[in-house]
């Protein structure tokens, strides 16, 4: 820049740094290229100004900004320039051009009859990164003088200037898409893992689809919304919510019925007129829609359906298809666990999903929310930048971690907790657990729970996560106790104290061999969960003489405590 400002006069110099640095303050593109247009009127004293934006492949004008022309002037002229005649000029050479009489140009061919005079002329190109942006072009310096080699200088430092602005108001603009990503994809985070709270140990298909609609509809603004199940060679109308109500469940497609592609559906689509006609066949009415497919395990299990934005456009924008897809995951994970339970597989469904729960909470804890951290310290270093090179490396690394973030949210889904869990506590759990597991088995049960929030020692329970891990090291006990120790009584207790819980659970079975501990007992995902927290597992067992195991866990509250 140094080279280009070498014949400035100080007092346009100063003039232009001024302008320079107000240009660079603004991360709005649209309003960097009127204040670009803006300063070069005023350093140049030029009547009319304007900027053209190349398209994508560098030989027309896509964008023509303009000053100095009154807008019933403009209607009168009729199209914006395309970028002909001199502006072409500019195109396939883009190097400053100044003129004193447009018209002696070999490539120029006139002014439609409404248009301004215009004589002299200077343009140049705006470069940002090698890649030619646009061009400012200027005309009719007052006083009806020529341009000076001055103002040409001025231009392009100005244009250089433009291209630090345009290159940041860019890069500003693509961390706000990856941030609005990122929102959308932790609300449908959010939304799943709402969805696995509430469905915790949930094996009434019924009400499984029932949420899920509801959902699903809430979280895209729609006016109704559907769940399809694969049977056999049909689709039926399992669910829904909104509008339409129960009147459409039931109704079905077959393989030559529309829209027969929804079968084996193995990505999102757009429900168009012709798709919405067909929906009509089973009762659903809808001027548009999406239908997203439910798969879990590489199995499709039929296909979620949402019809009606309750905007202004019925239709449905992509990140609200985004968004669905999301929730369709955890949906579909729902659904499979139901069917699952159906299929006398209720054991293997839920060991699995509660490994693929805990890998996925393990994730969110230790990745996400560290790199949005993260993101927030650039940002943060971004706006405290002493240069404007210090400012585009902090928003690039930024950038990087938005990209980073995003890919890792994709495909993130939370079944976590029962219901009674969230709601109710840990004592509350426990007691439900044990009333479902005593009506299927003949052991008797006593529970001995004391922890600080329930006897008024604590303002606040435990966090989520460890509140999860005494449940399920419960949960697992007690299963084993039913299923391997021909037990006839069992005894849980909880106590919390000096800021460690200590957990027990013992019964009067006939023990096994601690050899075979790590098989076919759940141990290893038990000690796993106990590591996690920072605590310690110990098991007792002998033969004929029952079994203990022991846990200690450090409290931990959402108030440090």
């Amino acid at each position: 820049m140094s080279t280009e400002a070498a014949g400035l006069e100080r007092e346009q110099l100063e003039r232009l740094l001024e302008v320079g640095r107000s240009l660079v303050a603004d991360l709005d593109l649209d309003t960097v290229l009127m204040n670009v247009l803006d300063a070069a009127r005023q350093l140049t004293g030029a009547r009319y100004a304007a900027l053209g934006v190349l398209d994508a492949d560098k030989t027309e004008l896509e964008r023509f900004l303009y000053v100095g022309i009154d807008e019933e002037t403009r209607k009168r002229i009729g199209p914006l320039p395309r970028g002909h005649g001199i502006l072409g000029e500019l195109i396939t050479d883009p190097r400053p051009l100044r003129l004193d009489s447009l018209g002696d140009h070999p490539r120029s061919y006139g002014f439609p009859s409404e248009h301004p005079k215009m004589t002299t002329f200077v343009g140049t190109p705006i470069t940002v990164r090698g890649e030619v942006f646009g061009n400012i072009y200027l005309t009719e310096k007052e006083g009806g003088s020529p341009f000076e080699e001055g103002d040409e200088h001025l231009l392009t430092v100005l244009a250089e200037w433009a291209a630090v602005a345009v290159n940041n108001a860019r890069t500003h603009e693509k961390l706000r898409r990856g941030r609005a990503d990122l929102e959308r994809l932790v609300q449908g985070l959010q939304a799943t893992a709402s969805l696995s709270r509430e469905l915790g140990g949930e094996s009434d298909l019924g009400r499984v689809l029932e949420l899920v609609t509801k959902r699903a509809r809430a979280l895209v603004e729609a006016r109704s919304s559907y769940v399809l199940l694969n049977e056999g060679a049909e689709q039926v109308v399992r669910g829904a919510a909104g509008e339409c109500g129960a009147r459409t469940v039931g109704g079905s497609f077959g393989p030559g019925s529309a829209p027969a592609d929804f079968i084996g559906m193995e990505a999102s689509q757009r429900i168009g007129p012709a798709g919405a006609e067909s929906l009509r066949e089973i009762g659903i009415e809808a001027s548009a829609g999406l239908a997203v497919p439910l798969r879990s395990r590489g199995q499709g299990l039929g296909v979620l359906v949402v019809v009606d934005h309750l905007g202004e456009d019925p239709s449905f924008s992509a990140d609200q298809q985004l968004t669905l897809e999301s929730f369709a995951t955890s949906a579909a994970n729902a659904i499979a666990a139901v069917h699952a339970i159906e299929d006398e597989k209720a054991k293997l469904a839920i060991a699995s999903s509660e490994r693929e729960r805990g890998r996925w909470a393990r994730e969110l804890h230790d990745e996400t929310l560290q790199e949005l951290g993260a993101l927030r310290i650039m940002q943060e270093n971004a706006a405290r930048a002493g240069s404007l090179e210090q400012a585009r490396d902090y928003l690039a690394q930024a950038n990087e971690q938005v990209e980073r973030t995003v890919a890792g949210l994709q495909g993130l889904i939370a079944e976590l907790r029962p219901a009674a869990l969230d709601q109710l506590g840990v004592p509350a759990a426990i007691d439900a657990l044990i009333e479902r597991l005593a009506s299927r088995s003949e052991l008797t049960f006593e529970t001995d729970i004391d922890l600080a929030f329930e006897r008024g020692d604590a303002a606040t329970r435990h966090e989520p996560e460890l509140e999860s891990t005494i449940y399920r090291l419960v949960q697992e006990s007690l299963t084993n106790a039913i299923k391997h120790a021909d037990a006839t009584r069992a005894r849980v207790a909880i106590e919390e104290r000096d800021g460690l819980i200590t957990v027990r659970v013992e019964d009067d079975g006939n023990g096994f061999d601690l050899g075979s501990v790590s098989r076919g007992f759940g141990l290893t995902g038990m000690r796993e969960r106990v590591e996690l927290a920072g605590g310690e597992l110990t098991v007792e067992g002998r033969e004929g003489g029952g079994t203990l195991i022991r846990v200690s866990l450090p409290t931990n509250r959402a108030d440090g405590g």
